[in-house]
């Protein structure tokens, strides 16, 4: 039977195969998966893996601890404390203003062991900037790291708010900076809106995967005061707390 000219073109439309169409730029985002299972990367960022950024670790029972640290509230310092007494290594993504208000404080991260990695000097989305004003935003930041408490600031960057595209990363690894996101996050960071701390144990815990990249906020009242309990039952639970120098 000869087919009409309707009906080839519905045949055609349904031999169509959907195309997503990716932002040029984009909210960094994961999607949790049940069972403890690792979280893969959504189609539309691959183009950070593709520039040396990473968001998860090995397939091993360990979990790398970071954490963004904009200023000081009294929790930053107490986050750090819990960390030293479990001998566990964090990496704390700074701005300008801890750095110059809180300088003791970060030389303190530093000759405990922990990590001091670059959140920008200003907090400001960068996908829309050009290399030069990205190179200002980030050696900006190292040099004041550098002035005002002689240490060198590694080269690990995590971009303001998640806000990232494929020509900020592609600028950005120019640059010699390793992009980090992570795989675990939750609500945290507004100070006036804390989440209830048995909540956030379990959302914690029921999300723990191997490999976890974790973002935590240190200015979080929640988060300062279960990350000792937290810790404890990660290593009861067999996790070893990994630094991402591992992972370059």
């Amino acid at each position: 039977m000869k087919k009409t000219g309707f009906t080839a073109m519905i045949s055609l439309l349904l031999c169509v195969t959907s195309v997503t169409v990716c932002a040029e730029q984009n909210d960094f985002y994961i999607m949790r998966q049940k069972d403890h299972k690792r979280p893969s990367l959504d189609p539309c960022l691959s183009y950070i893996e593709e520039n040396g950024g990473i968001f998860i670790g090995p397939d091993e029972p360990v979990i790398y601890l970071t954490f963004d640290a904009g200023y000081e509230n009294g929790n930053v310092e107490k986050t750090v404390d819990a960390l030293d007494r479990h001998n566990a290594k964090g990496t704390f993504f700074v701005l300008d203003n801890i750095i110059r208000r809180d300088t003791d404080l970060l030389i303190k991260m530093a000759e405990h062991g922990h990590t001091v990695a670059n959140h920008s000097a200003h907090h400001k989305n960068m996908t829309a900037m050009t290399a030069e004003q990205i190179d200002m935003e980030l050696s900006g930041l190292r040099s004041a790291y550098k002035e005002l408490t002689g240490k060198n600031m590694s080269m690990f960057f995590r971009p303001p708010e998640g806000k990232c595209s494929r020509s900020m990363l592609e600028k950005v690894s120019a640059l010699g900076y390793k992009t980090v996101f992570w795989s675990f996050a939750y609500a945290d960071w507004d100070n006036n809106k804390q989440p209830d701390p048995e909540y956030a144990i379990k959302l914690i815990l029921d999300n723990t995967h191997n490999g976890m990249i974790i973002l935590l906020h240190p200015t979080s009242k929640t988060n300062a005061s279960i990350l000792d309990r937290l810790l404890d039952e990660w290593e009861n639970r067999g996790y070893r707390f990994g630094t991402l120098d591992e992972l370059i």
